[in-house]
């Protein structure tokens, strides 16, 4: 094992050399301290490699064992605390400024007598406890890992993962369950006689792992489009009412529709916080009030208790308010709350999940392997039946062992035998909670050391959340658990590690970026059950709040998570030490949580993504935080960042998205190692100014800058031609002047960004001619990966066809001709394509737009066959769109299309579509007649699936 149980080497190598750096510094240290440090020093790597040694040890290690680990993973914590309090509190060395060296010089020793004592006296105490825990292992008999049986490290090349096959999520039917989903679909669907136009409640009941929340969601994606809105919220043992009847009015209550939103000021923002400020009482009016007349579908999974159902129920409209029909599935492991649930004959239902036949159990495992290894014939042998057997027909437990299985593909069906014979020795009839502990257990120790820290960091985020694969990877990286490796850059590393969780079947990927890579995963209750209850273990995080009923902790405080569950969250952190937490995340307010709790020369990650109640006086308070490496204030309901911000000289991330904040201060220019800035809002299109002053020298890691505005008094235009390094540009607000000073500068600054390794560039230009000129750059921007050009384009550039890289492109609806497809349709890697509408335009003047393309097409839109090679996803999100017809030979790799609209002229062709898979239907409910009646009429097509969604718009 590594320092906590598999935290990755990348910390132990961070202390190791702070250590190093510590030692190096001659006017640090008092003298006669050099030598504990480098005592320390020494010491702590020969820990990790006894440490690293263990880890290639059987993983059953006795308490003595555990113990003495435990001790080595909070010394190792302290004196990180240690350095990093101190570094701050002592400034360079004044010898490198030789202006009135001698007075500087004893000025220096003056005001640095006591920060110099005060590092000595905690140095030698902590040499002292590096000794004692050395004579302890001794003392009692802690075994030397060399005298222990060896098994094989689990152990892989990262290059080997650096690059997963794009794809698409699809809906798939839950394995064995054809049959039921049918039945299930129709029961939801039907409204009328017989009880049935009553609100109706459907309880899906069964063990943890069977499978419930698949068949529940299923179904609820299934049958959406036959309600009038739809809720879909988690509940599980510790919840806050208040907070899941929010979520429900959000989700069901009327939406602006698309074209509208942008043309707003914010005002949907502001209605998400008032909801959010409800008291009890105006929450359940609110939402009685707004469901009374309508037909609603609402999913509430993992239901603990009947009295939880029953507060719920109080909130929903009565029986006599509501015959539309309504229905409310809920999921709950205890056949007794199922029952109370759905407990009136002929109108509710009830439906037991059992557990697979060995067939589907079959099924399932070699589906599940086939999706890890994205390949046919990896395995050198192929897995006995013994493997899924032994899960007794649990999908979670199959699935979790097949991903185990493919991440393992030299291993030999006789290993794999001894496998399930150590696990169960005896034979069971069917799996308990200890059989699935079990299973779990050994692919979490079966996983490679910086496997199981991030597996350990999934449990920071709350059950059922949908969790950002780039929130995830860069906080992983700020928390110093990934590190530049085997040529690769340290992202490119931790996108090594995500994309093994997801082999692995540790967390499953819920939506992909249109870009083809996952946008968002979960991870499934019983995994992150079983991942929180391994990290209070090792002291890794410490949850406060949320969905599971753990003992609060009596150990110090490292990296802290309060949750948004149970009344009492907020409380739960007033009898702890905060002052060594290293990592804080906020999920709901932060009125009960004071910063002057925590150690300001220490904290490295603050997420408050999210968070009500942030003041003033808490962004004074993180300006403080002077090694503060990410810092994500997104969808708070903060407009100033206060100019201190430029102490944070460690900040690697600062995430404004969301907010109010309109203008970064002139001193967020000296963020030496800053490398994300993101800010601005996509809808409605608001963005970031352009910090004032950009230079090389301050700004040279900066990597990604997105969501900014330029007009014509942005003086950090020219700046832009220094940040040599960037690799994400996206500008969301353009307003400058045709060949004007600045509009010559940007031009000539993304020409030489083009050519310096850009990968990603946005541009929304609704009132300037800016997009159209880069017709005339003189060399294409040869890197990009990704381009989008949205608002008022009328031309594409002639060099587009020419990006051999490109693999995402979003084009503006006002170049929606065939010309376009014909100019596009040899560009070899391109995964999707989108057409848009971003600007804040007219309803008339956009129609006007559209129908001047039609007219250039003959009134119909022929996608060319032939070329689009490696398209898979075609998209359309306008007012109007125009008929489009597709022949046979057309886009051979598409796998879905997806369309948001009001008004629709048809879809022609699809079935010749050979790896077409879904068409989704995004309607507004201002829809006329005729677009209704086209979209039934494509519903009636078998294959493709189509997937109509209706939304009510305000």
């Amino acid at each position: 094992m590594e320092l906590v149980v598999g935290a990755s080497n990348a910390t132990m190598r961070s202390l190791l050399g702070k250590l190093g750096g510590l030692l190096a510094q001659e006017y640090a240290l008092v003298r006669g301290v050099r030598s504990d440090v480098q005592y320390i020093n020494d010491e702590l790597t020969s820990m990790q490699a006894f440490l690293r040694d263990l880890s290639t040890a059987p993983d059953d290690h006795d308490n003595r064992m555990r113990d003495w680990m435990k001790q080595i993973r909070d010394m190792g914590y302290d004196i990180e605390d240690c350095i990093d309090d101190f570094a701050h509190r002592i400034p360079s060395d004044p010898s490198s400024d030789v202006k009135c060296l001698f007075i500087r010089t004893r000025f220096y020793e003056l005001r640095m007598w006591w920060p110099r004592r005060d590092i000595a006296s905690k140095i030698a105490d902590l040499k002292v406890r590096a000794q004692q825990i050395g004579e302890r292992r001794s003392r009692y008999g802690v075994e030397n890992p060399s005298k222990l049986p060896r098994v094989r490290a689990a152990t892989y090349q990262v290059a080997d993962h650096q690059l997963p096959n794009l794809q698409l999520i699809g809906t798939k039917e839950p394995v064995g369950m054809t049959a039921d989903m049918k039945v299930l679909e129709d029961w939801l669907a039907t409204s009328g006689t017989g009880g049935y136009e009553k609100q109706a409640v459907l309880s899906i009941v069964g063990f943890g792992g069977v499978g419930k929340t698949t068949i529940a969601m299923a179904l609820y994606q299934n049958a959406r489009d036959k309600f009038d809105c739809r809720a879909s919220v988690t509940v599980s043992q510790n919840y806050d009412e208040d907070a899941v009847l929010a979520l429900i009015l959000k989700q069901v209550k009327p939406q602006e529709s698309d074209h509208k939103k942008q043309g707003n000021t914010g005002s949907s923002d502001v209605k998400q916080i008032r909801s959010e400020a409800m008291n009890h009482k105006e929450l359940v009016e609110q939402l009685k009030s707004h469901l009374a007349k309508k037909r609603y579908l609402l999913l509430i999974d993992d239901i603990w208790s009947a009295q939880t159902w029953e507060d719920i129920r109080k909130c929903l409209p009565d029986d006599d308010d509501n015959t539309e029909g309504s229905r409310v599935i809920v999921t709950t492991r205890f056949q007794a709350v199922g029952a109370t649930c759905s407990h009136r004959d002929n109108i509710d239902r009830f439906h037991q999940v059992d557990f697979l036949d060995d067939k589907d159990s079959k099924s399932l495992f070699d589906r599940s392997v086939s999706e890890s290894n994205n390949s046919k014939g990896s395995m050198k042998e192929p897995p006995p039946d013994e493997i899924w057997k032994i899960c007794r027909g649990l999908p979670l437990a199959i699935v979790v062992m097949a991903g185990l299985v493919a991440s393992n593909p030299d291993t030999l069906s006789d290993k794999w035998k001894e496998v399930c014979t150590s696990l169960f020795p005896e034979s069971v009839p069917s799996l308990t909670l200890d059989g699935v502990t079990r299973i779990l257990d050994y692919c979490y120790n079966a996983l490679p050391a910086d496997l199981r820290t991030c597996s350990l960091y999934l449990s920071i985020f709350p059950k059922g959340s949908r969790i950002s694969r780039k929130r995830l990877i860069r906080r992983l990286i700020a928390e110093g658990f990934v590190s530049e490796k085997q040529g690769l850059s340290d992202e490119e590393v931790a996108e090594t590690y995500f994309n093994q969780l997801i082999k692995r079947k540790i967390i499953r990927p819920v939506e992909h970026s249109s870009n083809g890579k996952v946008k968002s995963f979960q991870v499934h209750d019983m995994v992150l059950e079983y991942i929180v209850s391994k990290s209070s273990e090792e002291n890794f995080i410490t949850v406060v709040g949320g969905h599971w009923l753990i003992p609060m902790s009596t150990n110090k405080v490292r990296r802290l998570s309060v949750q948004n569950s149970g009344s009492e969250h907020g409380n739960s952190t007033k009898h702890m030490n905060l002052s060594q937490v290293r990592s804080l995340t906020m999920f709901r307010s932060l009125d009960q949580l004071h910063f002057h709790s925590f150690n300001n020369g220490i904290l490295q990650v603050l997420d408050l993504e999210g968070c009500k109640g942030l003041k003033e006086k808490h962004l004074k308070d993180m300006c403080r935080m002077l090694v503060l490496k990410y810092l994500s204030l997104r969808r708070t309901d903060i407009s100033k960042i206060p100019s201190k911000i430029e102490k944070l000289e460690y900040l690697e991330t600062l995430d404004l998205r969301e907010t109010d904040v309109s203008e970064l201060p002139k001193s967020a220019g000296q963020l030496k190692r800053i490398v994300n800035i993101f800010g601005g809002n996509k809808n409605p299109r608001r963005g970031l100014k352009l910090p004032q002053e950009i230079n090389k020298e301050t700004m040279k890691a900066l990597r990604i800058l997105s969501g900014i505005e330029i007009d014509e008094k942005s003086t950090g235009v020219a700046g832009l031609h220094q940040l040599t390094g960037l690799r994400k540009l996206a500008i969301y607000k353009l307003i400058i002047m045709k060949d004007s000073e600045t509009f010559k500068q940007l031009r000539s600054a993304i020409e030489y960004l083009g050519s310096c390794g850009l990968q990603t560039l946005a541009l929304n230009d609704e009132r300037s001619d800016f997009i159209n000129s880069l017709d005339t750059m003189p060399a294409p921007p040869r890197y990009l990966r990704s381009l989008e050009l949205s608002g008022n384009l009328n031309r594409l550039p002639k060099w587009i066809n020419k990006l051999s890289n490109l693999n995402k492109l979003t084009l503006s609806v006002t170049v929606l001709w065939m010309d376009t497809f014909e100019l596009l349709r040899n560009l070899t890697l391109l995964f999707s394509l989108t057409f848009s509408l971003s600007a804040a335009k007219q309803d008339e003047a956009i129609e006007d737009i559209l129908e001047k393309n039609k007219s250039v097409s003959g009134g119909e839109i022929f996608v060319p066959s032939g070329g689009f090679k490696s398209l898979k996803l075609l998209r359309f999100f306008a007012p109007l769109v125009p008929k489009l017809s597709f022949p046979k030979d057309a886009m051979p790799a598409l796998e879905r299309i997806e369309m948001r609209f009001e008004a629709f002229e048809g879809l022609f062709g699809i079935d010749t579509l050979d790896s077409l898979q879904e068409v989704h239907l995004r309607v507004n409910s201002a829809a006329d007649e005729i677009t209704n009646f086209i979209v039934d009429d494509l519903k009636a097509i078998k294959k493709p699936k189509i997937i109509v969604d209706h939304v009510i718009t305000s």
